[in-house]
């Protein structure tokens, strides 16, 4: 496991080319047979439960993690070994939401509806597996049990909220996040940022609004019962009050020694951020994994979701909630950067680019720029002819003449252009 660890992590690190289908193709079929061996060994040992683990696992985890974003920079987004770096992905978020408590079921749906489409793939991909790929589909299938028992579990935890007390909820999840966030800012001296003080005294005062709608300290429905899920919402208003408290008094939120892991957090966040508006022409799939190995190597800094001083101490709760925060937020961004992969190979991203490029232009020119002359086209039906040259026997190959994945969507997009110089060349012919 560990030799082939190193053969992908080789194979990442290599950018002199686009990667070949059959050579991770051959790296996935070595892996399945350690994995096939593997489950023979656990079953003899009678270690098949969904939560043993030992090294072995982590290793694995690596592997599979690494296999993942190879299939998904290959553009096979759409078969089971892309999923698994996913469903580790999901399974961190919603870990993150079991240990702060403070999310809404509107933060749960975009993760519900992927496992939902996880769950998909391997329905109508695990009937036609040949039987050397069988454990590895049972160990996707159990991590999809995990994120899903997860996603119960979370459910369930805010269901006891009435529906009367669920917009207070929300709204005060949405303050103890911008509060979280201004914190991280300005690490906690917003006393110090004219700007971040006022914001901050804001939510103070939106705050007291809430707080006044209680009698007798408890929120009530509106047939004069006492609202279920008081607990939660109380709890939540009066973490919120102390956030805010934090924030305006003198002090910083991180003390020094704990500055190096708050600035890596910052720097890694920062990072992901700029690549989230770049993805499109920067991000190669793979480029992710480094981002994954040091979230989870800070992540695994934690104990029972805590971070620790060097007595081996949870720290202040204020400097919990901003490294926490900016964690959490770090492994949300990394999900939507892999949620947003569009199942097209690297090889043709270039033209995919390009295309999109052309048909934002055609469609602005359709919408603002008026009739347009011969003369004036001209450059738009040159650049659509030369992409389209492109194609041999109507398909768009790769350096090595195989053709790649994501033909439907390029091929899409090229009718759609075509669309629109159509109307374009229409319109200028009738003026």
């Amino acid at each position: 496991m560990i030799g082939i660890r190193h053969r992908l992590t080789a194979l990442r690190k290599n950018r002199d080319s686009y990667y070949k289908v059959e050579e991770v193709v051959r790296i996935y079929e070595d892996l399945v047979q350690q994995v096939h061996l593997l489950q023979k060994t656990r079953e003899s040992e009678k270690n098949t439960d969904d939560n043993f683990s030992n090294r072995l696992d982590y290793v694995l985890d690596d592997c599979f993690q690494l296999i993942s974003l190879f299939y998904m920079a290959l553009g096979k987004n759409h078969e089971i070994p892309a999923t698994y770096v996913q469903l580790v992905t999901i399974k961190q978020n919603l870990d993150l939401f079991s240990e702060s408590a403070v999310y809404t079921q509107e933060d749960l749906y975009p993760f519900k509806e992927r496992l939902e489409e996880i769950s998909n793939i391997i329905k109508s991909n695990g009937y036609n597996q040949e039987e050397i790929y069988r454990p590895e589909l049972d160990l996707v299938r159990r991590k999809l049990r995990q994120n899903l028992k997860s996603l119960e579990m979370l459910e369930d935890s805010i269901k006891v909220i009435s529906d009367e007390l669920n917009p207070i909820f929300t709204r005060l999840v949405t303050i103890r996040r911008q509060l979280m966030a201004i914190t991280a800012a300005c690490n906690g001296k917003a006393i110090e940022n004219k700007e971040a003080a006022v914001e901050a005294k804001e939510y103070q005062r939106e705050l007291l609004e809430i707080d006044e709608i209680r009698e007798n300290n408890k929120f009530y429905d509106s047939d004069g019962t006492p609202a279920k899920g008081q607990a939660v919402v109380v709890g939540l208003l009066e973490l919120c009050f102390d956030m805010v408290h934090d924030l305006l008094a003198e002090g910083e939120a991180v003390s020094d020694n704990m500055k190096p892991l708050y600035g890596r957090l910052l720097e890694i966040k920062q990072q992901l951020e700029k690549l989230f508006l770049t993805r499109r022409w920067a991000l190669r799939e793979t480029d992710l994994w480094s981002f994954q190995v040091q979230l989870q190597e800070i992540d695994g800094m934690r104990s029972n979701g805590q971070f620790l001083n060097e007595f081996g101490e949870p720290l202040p709760g204020q400097t919990q909630g901003v490294l926490n925060f900016l964690l959490h937020k770090c492994y949300s961004i990394l999900y939507k950067l892999m949620s947003s992969s569009e199942p097209i190979a690297e090889s043709l991203l270039p033209i995919h680019n390009q295309l999109r490029t052309l048909r934002r232009c055609l469609v602005e020119i359709k919408k603002y720029g008026g009739p347009l002359s011969a003369r004036e086209i001209y450059p738009y039906q040159m650049k659509l002819f030369s992409i389209d040259s492109l194609r041999v026997d109507g398909k768009f190959l790769d350096d090595d003449g195989n053709i790649p994945e994501g033909q439907g969507i390029i091929m899409s997009l090229l009718s759609e252009c075509y669309d629109l110089m159509h109307e374009l060349i229409s319109n200028e012919v009738e003026e």
